[in-house]
This record gives C-alpha cells, sequence and structure tokens, in this order.
C-alpha cells in the first residue's frame, strides 16, 4: 500500500482550493474476456475528462489514479509527460488556470480483491462478471479523479463491453453503436459511482408513488445476479422489501427519492454486507440463499436492504465532509434500516435482533484498545478503512435509538427533513446535524452530543434494591460504572422493569418506570413501595446504550427461571447481560455454557437462538479453562444433539441445532452421526440436509480428519459451482495436516494468486481450535511476517491476513508476550496495522482473564434442566 494513502490534511487543503464541475468517464471492458495476454495483470482502458476550477490559478495539486501504466496526460490542452507527472498512485497538476480541463488515458487493472474493478469467472459455466467496489477510496483503480469525499459531482460514464453483455451504472443507460451511454448523475462523490457489467440475469419491476398534491413518482426497480444463481433468487421477496421501504422512507423524510431508477445487483466475492451506490445498490450475493436458512437470514437481507435504502438520503444526497464523520450516514443507516424494518415489513421484531446482534458488536468494539467517539479523529484513508466498524455503525445507531427517546420521534424526523432539505446534494459535519435537531427539539444538543458522540466507551448500570420489612421496595437505585480508560459517565434515559413469577411459573414484568440516570447514583422513586421483584432489568425495552448488570436476586432468578421470561426482547437483553459477564471475566464460561444447554432449547426468536449457538462456541473456544475445554466441549454437542433430534420436524430450530451441532462435534459417534446423515444411513425426522448442510458437515468432518481430500472432490462435483469451490477450499484447508497448514500459508502469505473470496475461505479452514498444536509454529511465523504483508497487498487482504492468522488459539501467556514484543519493536508501524494487532491482543488477554475465572470456579454445569447449579 506504499504512496497511496492520502490524509485529512491534504483533502481539505485540496478541497479549500479546487471545486469540480463533472466526469465524463470511458471504459473500454472487452479485455474482461478471452486471452489476458503478454504478462502483468489484465487491463482495461480508461479515459476520464475532468472539468474544475482552481480558487488561486497558478497553484499546484493533485489527481488520483492507481493504474499499471498511463498513456496520455493533457491539462488544459497542454500534454504532460506521464514519466514526470504520475508516480503509480498520483498526477501532479501544476500551474493550474482557473478553468481547468484534465484528460488522463490510463491502463487500469482489473482486480482479484474486490476493490476497484472486481473481475470473476465463474467456475460454473466460465461466465465473467464485473463489479465495482470503491469505499472509501478506490475509485481511483478505475478512472482518475479526486478521490475524498467532499469534492463531489456529477458523472457521465460511458462503457464498452463484450458483445452480449449488459451494463448499469448509476444512471439510466443506453445501448448505441456498441456503447452503453449513462444519463448524468446528480453531484456525488467518486466512492459511490458504479459501474456492474456481464450476464447477469435481471428482473424488472416498478414503483410509484403519489403525493399529496398530486405528483407522482414512478421508480423503475431492477434486481440482478449471475445466471447460475437464478433458480434460487427470490427477487419478488427482494422487490416486496424494497418497495416497503420506499414508502416508508417517503412517509418520513419528506424528499422524494432523487436518483432515479433503483436496482440492486447481488455480486460475487464481495468484501462488504452491501454498498448504497446511487441507482446501483451493489450485495454479497450471499444474500441469495442456495439451501433452507432460518427467518434470521430473510430478515438480515431485508435489514441490509433497507440500511442501503436509507443511505439514498443519509450519505449520498448529504454527504460527510471527511471521514471523520462517517458516522453521519452509517449510525443513521444502521437506526433508520432498523426503525424501518420494523416500521415497514414482516420483521416486526427488529428491534431484537438489533439489541442481541447489533450491540454485541457495538459492546465488543467499544471495550477494545481502539476504541474512539462515534465522531472519530480519521487522520488518514488508513484509519477510515478501519473505522466501518462496530462503533460508526452499531453504537452510532444505538445512541440514535437513545436520541429517539430523549427528544421525541416527532422532533427526530423533523430535523432530519430540515438536515436535507438545507443541505442537499452537499457535505456536512456534526454541527449541521445538531444545529438542526436544536431547533426541532428545543434540547441542548452540544451537551448530548460531548457525553454521548465525543467520548468512548461504554458504562455499565446496575440496581440495588433494599427491601422494607415486609416485603416491599423501599428503595431502588441504579448505579452507574465506566472503565478507568474511559471514565465518563453519560446521562441514560432508561426503563427499569421489574419481573415475578405467575402462578403459572411464567416470569413476568409487574412494574415499570422511565427514569434518567445521570451520575454514579440514581435513586427511582417511582418504585418505591412496589412489591418485591425476584428480577431487576435496567434498560428494560433496550432504550439505552449500555452494559446490563444484575443484583444477586436477579442473577439468580435468571439461573433457575431465564427459560420463563416471557417477553422475547427481555430475555434478549438477559441474554445479552450474561454474555457480557462471560466476556468480562464476572460469570465462569461453564456458567455460561450451562445456561445456554439449559434454557436455548426454550428460545422462540430464532436470531437470538443462533446468537446463543455462537456466543456457546466462543464461550468454550477462548473463555473456558484449557483443562475443561474438551470436557465442556463434549457437553455441549451432547446437548446440541439432544436439541436436533427434540426440535420440530422442519422446523428452523432443527436446523439451526443441525448447524450448531456440526460445529461442536467432536467425539467418534458424533462425528459418526454426522457421516450418516450425509449418507442418508441416518435421518433426523424432517432434517432435510440439503446442499449448504452437507458442506456444514462436511467442513467439520474434515477438520477432525474424517473427511478427507478425495471426499471433498466428489463433493464439489456433486457442487461444482463458485459456491461450492469455496465451501471445498475451506474445507481443505481444515484437515489436520501439517502440510496442509503449510501449504495454506504459502497460499496466502506468500503469492497473491488467490482471489479475495478464497484467500477469505482458506484462513477460515486454516485457523480451528480444535488444532491447536498443529498451528503452533505459525506464531512466530505471524509476526515475522505481517509487516511485509501489510506493506506489499491491498488493503483488504492486508486486514484479512492481520486478522485472520493472528495466533488467537495459541493463548497463552506466552503469546500474549509475544504480541507485546511485537508492539513494543514495531512502534514505528503503519497506525492501521497496530491497531489490528492491539485489538487482537486485547482479545486474546481477555480470553485469558476469562479461562482464570473458569478454572476458579466449580465443575462443568450438568446443563441437563435438573436444576444443576449454572
Amino acid at each position: 500500500m506504499p504512496g497511496e494513502n492520502l490524509t485529512r490534511d491534504e483533502a481539505r487543503e485540496r478541497a479549500a482550493l479546487l471545486s469540480v464541475d463533472g466526469y465524463e468517464v470511458s471504459l473500454d471492458l472487452r479485455s474482461a474476456t478471452g486471452d489476458a495476454g503478454g504478462e502483468g495483470p489484465r487491463t482495461f482502458r480508461s479515459v476520464t475528462t475532468l472539468r474544475f476550477r482552481c480558487a488561486e490559478p497558478g497553484a499546484s495539486s493533485f489527481a488520483d489514479l492507481i493504474a499499471p501504466s498511463v498513456t496520455a496526460v493533457s491539462l488544459n490542452g497542454r500534454d504532460l509527460d506521464p514519466g514526470e507527472v504520475f508516480d503509480g498512485t498520483r498526477i501532479l497538476l501544476e500551474d493550474l488556470a482557473a478553468d481547468n480541463e484534465l484528460i488522463v488515458d490510463a491502463q487500469c487493472a482489473y482486480s482479484r480483491t474486490g476493490e476497484g474493478m472486481h473481475r470473476f469467472v465463474d467456475p460454473e459455466d466460465g461466465e465473467v462478471y464485473l463489479y465495482t467496489q470503491y469505499e472509501p477510496a478506490d475509485a481511483r483503480r478505475v478512472f482518475a479523479n479526486f478521490e475524498q469525499p467532499d469534492l463531489k459531482a456529477p458523472y457521465r460514464f460511458e462503457v464498452r463491453a463484450p458483445e452480449g453483455w449488459t451494463v448499469w451504472s448509476n444512471g439510466v443507460g443506453e445501448q448505441t453503436d456498441g456503447v452503453w451511454r449513462f444519463a448524468e448523475t446528480k453531484p456525488i462523490p467518486t466512492y459511490i459511482t458504479c459501474v456492474v457489467a456481464g450476464p447477469y440475469h435481471y428482473v424488472t419491476d416498478s414503483y410509484e408513488r403519489v403525493f399529496e398534491d398530486g405528483s407522482r413518482l414512478e421508480i423503475p426497480l431492477g434486481a440482478m445476479c449471475r445466471k447460475a444463481l437464478a433458480p434460487h433468487f427470490d427477487a419478488d421477496d427482494v422487490f416486496l422489501v424494497t418497495k416497503q421501504g420506499l414508502d416508508f422512507f417517503h412517509d418520513h423524510v419528506d424528499y422524494p427519492y432523487p436518483f432515479g431508477k433503483y436496482d440492486q445487483a447481488f455480486v460475487p466475492e464481495y468484501n462488504l454486507g452491501a454498498m448504497e451506490n446511487p441507482g446501483m445498490v451493489t450485495f454479497r450475493e450471499e444474500f441469495i440463499f442456495r439451501g433452507k436458512v432460518t427467518q434470521a437470514s430473510y430478515e438480515g437481507r431485508a435489514n441490509v436492504i433497507l440500511h442501503e435504502m436509507a443511505h439514498m438520503w443519509f450519505g449520498d444526497l448529504v454527504t460527510m465532509e471527511w471521514w471523520d464523520d462517517l458516522w453521519l450516514k452509517e449510525s443513521f443507516a444502521d437506526f433508520m434500516g432498523a426503525f424501518a424494518l420494523v416500521g415497514a415489513t414482516r420483521f416486526t421484531d427488529g428491534w431484537i435482533t438489533f439489541a442481541n446482534r447489533r450491540k454485541a458488536w457495538a459492546y465488543r468494539a467499544d471495550q477494545l484498545p481502539s476504541t474512539h467517539p462515534v465522531t472519530a479523529d480519521i487522520r488518514d484513508l488508513q484509519d477510515a478503512k478501519l473505522n466501518f466498524d462496530g462503533i460508526t455503525y452499531a453504537k452510532g445507531a444505538s445512541v440514535l435509538k437513545q436520541l429517539v427517546a430523549y427528544v421525541g420521534q416527532d422532533a427526530f424526523l423533523e430535523g432530519a427533513r430540515r438536515y436535507f432539505k438545507r443541505h442537499a446534494y452537499g457535505n456536512t459535519r456534526l454541527n449541521d446535524l445538531l444545529s438542526v435537531l436544536e431547533e426541532t427539539s428545543g434540547r441542548d444538543m452540544a451537551a448530548w452530543s460531548r457525553a454521548w458522540l465525543q467520548t468512548a466507551g461504554v458504562n455499565s448500570l446496575t440496581p440495588q434494591v433494599l427491601l422494607t420489612a415486609d416485603g416491599r421496595i423501599d428503595e431502588l437505585a441504579v448505579v452507574q460504572e465506566a472503565a478507568e480508560s474511559h471514565p465518563e459517565l453519560r446521562p441514560h434515559r432508561v426503563a427499569i422493569g421489574l419481573y415475578r413469577r405467575t402462578a403459572s411459573g411464567a416470569l413476568e414484568r409487574y412494574a415499570r418506570a422511565e427514569a434518567d440516570v445521570d451520575g454514579a447514583r440514581t435513586v427511582v422513586g417511582e418504585l418505591a413501595g412496589a412489591e418485591a421483584p425476584e428480577l431487576v432489568l435496567v434498560n428494560d425495552d433496550d432504550l439505552t446504550y449500555c452494559k446490563i448488570r444484575f443484583d444477586a436476586t436477579s442473577l439468580a432468578t435468571l439461573r433457575e427461571h431465564l427459560g420463563a421470561l416471557t417477553d422475547p426482547l427481555a430475555r434478549a437483553l438477559c441474554w445479552s447481560a450474561l454474555w457480557n459477564m462471560t466476556r468480562d471475566a464476572l460469570l465462569p464460561a461453564r456458567d455460561f455454557i450451562g445456561l445456554v444447554l439449559r434454557f436455548a432449547g426454550r428460545e422462540t426468536d430464532i436470531g437470538v437462538l443462533q446468537m446463543l449457538h455462537a456466543w456457546a462456541e466462543s464461550a468454550l473456544v477462548h473463555y473456558t479453562a484449557p483443562a475443561r475445554r474438551e470436557e465442556a466441549g463434549l457437553r455441549l454437542a451432547e446437548g446440541a444433539r439432544r436439541e436436533l433430534e427434540s426440535a420440530g420436524a422442519g422446523s428452523e430450530q432443527q436446523l439451526a441445532w443441525a448447524r450448531f451441532f456440526a460445529s461442536v462435534a467432536s467425539s467418534p459417534g458424533d462425528l459418526q452421526l454426522l457421516q450418516d446423515l450425509l449418507s442418508g444411513t441416518a435421518t433426523v425426522d424432517g432434517l432435510d440436509v440439503d446442499q449448504e448442510l452437507r458442506w456444514a458437515f462436511l467442513e467439520s468432518l474434515a477438520a477432525h480428519g474424517v473427511a478427507d481430500e478425495k471426499a471433498l472432490a466428489e463433493e464439489l462435483a456433486r457442487d461444482d459451482t463458485a459456491s461450492g469451490k469455496r465451501h471445498q477450499v475451506r474445507c481443505l484447508a481444515a484437515r489436520p495436516s501439517a502440510e496442509v497448514k503449510a501449504r495454506c500459508w504459502e497460499q496466502v502469505v506468500e503469492s497473491d494468486a488467490l482471489s479475495n473470496a478464497l484467500v477469505e475461505a482458506t484462513i477460515a479452514g486454516f485457523a480451528r481450535p480444535s488444532q491447536r498444536e498443529l498451528l503452533a509454529p505459525y506464531a512466530e511465523k505471524y509476526f515475522a511476517a505481517i509487516e511485509r504483508v501489510w506493506s506489499e497487498r491491498s488493503i483488504q487482504i492486508g486486514m484479512d491476513v492481520v486478522r485472520g492468522l493472528f495466533p488467537s488459539y495459541q493463548d497463552s501467556p506466552e503469546t500474549l508476550a509475544a504480541t507485546d514484543a511485537w508492539l513494543a519493536s514495531h512502534e514505528d508501524a503503519p497506525p492501521a496495522l497496530r491497531r489490528l494487532v492491539l485489538e487482537a491482543r486485547d482479545d486474546l488477554a481477555r480470553g485469558l482473564r476469562g479461562q482464570r475465572r473458569d478454572a476458579e470456579a466449580g465443575s462443568v454445569a450438568d446443563g441437563d434442566g435438573d436444576g444443576a447449579e449454572v
């Protein structure tokens, strides 16, 4: 990544000097098919005409371009020598006029890393597919530009493509004389321009809206995927959610969708979940389900569709000035996506998923040494790339949820409406949003912002209950605490729920009060005199962002009666709190696993159940004392098998337990059952072992040395598709062989031949918790290699390698010391690289603390529902 970075100071200086009138970009993609010819990367021709103004004639600046070669550069009719002005990442522009025209003719490279113009060859039918992905700064891999979000401009694209292909971009396109020409866009930043090209399967629909004044809005809708995925493509459901979302946003934002058409492309080997390119949204194709999935998967897809739709206003219409205020689009899109999901679609329990899954991401990120305020200090592009994290997305969205409770929904939405109208097609900072919210709410937004947006860290809230002699509440207080590293105590608007068991044994809420918690201790007077609770749930209804703690009585109640909680959101909040206690070494891992074994089988929310499976496996792998890990794993697998066999035939719960059982199976008997389910010699009533489930079973069998290379080759022959190939690569890498691990290391670390998707699959297979001894030699190799990998590979691949190959399964004080030694001897390493290593170190240290806590506790819980201690 040498020379590819751009600092905030450089961007500010350029923005003060230049303003952009427009781009004309001509791409010749006919080279995407056929023989590449010659040595070096496969390339395409890119010709950019860029018109811009300079506030100081005679000044110098630069344009951005990452390309193997530049054929010609012309500035204001003056030919420049590419060898003198182009250094591989920038084009020097000297002696600028007041009005300027830059023309750059370059050979740009197709990508195999998902950055820039990604090229994918479908192994099933040999078809080639292209798409672009730019955020934060990879448009410069496709055309010359000013790669920063505050130099917005209109764009005109024209594309030459292989015969028989269709091409899409942000605007409506037409093909004439073999050239696709697209309508000029509205002013947008470089990172959300887009080109998709290839023999995609394309489905159309339309959306119509009649406004109160009688005006009519018609939006052409399109959805596409690879031809090979067409049989699995449920475009009708994609369009249903899309139309519901468009209705919702038009009801609430009072600004008609401004970008014409609305295409959605599901593309292969995609690094992200999705990208909000206006008029041409891109998604990872894994959102097209080849086998049976639970409703949680459909809910997740719908949430992403609505998240990206929210960006049409939050980010595309109004864009942050620099990546410091990335939250202005991502936090809002995360919140508004969930808000729309609940308000407009069939997924009315979306706030449960938000509380259980999105917030878990935020809580983890906010306790890492790299945590940062929601409004971050982004010094350069590498910082920006790493800040697409749980703080910017999920914490920011959680804070906005609290803001809605603080100022009221009407004031919040009216502030958003004024914000769009005031700053349409422009760029903003934090204060631009705060000012409109102050107007609409009458609240002091500066104080709220200082507490919630400009400080880092998560508070914990614990109830304190004093009872009278006759068993009523004398005083209930909420104690607020903060970590020493981030000692800020914040104002919280919370609901406190009191729960007790009914005559039938159900654990239900009988009293609730809302309160403003501020400072170290807040008394909730409204609950004085209430009957004594068995469970006190602070942050009931999930109004604020905090870690929930329990008093001794409440924790004892949950140990025995968690499954009796009838409210699914309350249950999800309790599970989340217990998981945070496990991560914080306050609850032994064995206790959390025991709770899962006792009560997860009664969980009705499928998304919560699948999250519990992930947490239980993490508790086993990272937080269970090593001496007890094998026994705990056997008990977890035993419980998963029991729940699999007792779940309703054909139910979502059955499928979830089948996948979980496969992930934790290790005994000869459990592995034999997986083999028998694959061969059909054993069945579980109602369980359809489809192709995706077959690969899940095979991954476990491969990792334990049961499925060999021949078996995996036979399975690939059965599923000879792009998805099948990724599954096979992961399974091959999972085999417990020193030779296999050495080959994987060579392919990922020492070579750049694999595409991004196969790098990801190889890393996922390489690092297996059941193979700690086999992976031990790679700890030293990791620290010797990462700085070189970071300097030589793209930032996306660098991140994948540094995160994915960290020796997390060598969970010992020695690995912690080795990590500290690397950090101490590499103080001058790129800050983004150091951040990734620091985060991995923190996870390792946290796991070791959890293991010590687990070792101090008693024997592994029985987990058989007979009241055994957990």
